[in-house]
């Protein structure tokens, strides 16, 4: 029984990094790493205070002003 759950996981974290390591999704979370970067210059966020950098259509390469917003953790996950 051990040994199911152990190649269960195993073919999950495979799958999940064969996405994550994608060029699509590596181009994306650099895109929200530069919004990040960018509110932290302006003082819109800080370190640790649980705020996030939203999009407000989802689109991530939609880096206009006017579609990034400063929410915190919990409604940024929750509108997902």
């Amino acid at each position: 029984m051990l040994e199911l759950k152990d190649t269960i996981s195993r073919k999950t974290m495979s799958e999940y990094k064969k996405y994550h390591s994608s060029k699509r999704m590596k181009q994306e979370r650099a895109l929200r790493n530069k919004n990040r970067r960018s509110a932290l210059r302006k003082g819109l966020v800080k370190k640790g205070d649980q705020k996030e950098v939203d999009h407000k259509d989802g689109n991530p390469r939609n880096n206009k002003r006017s579609n990034l917003r400063v929410i915190s953790r919990n409604k940024n996950r929750k509108k997902q």
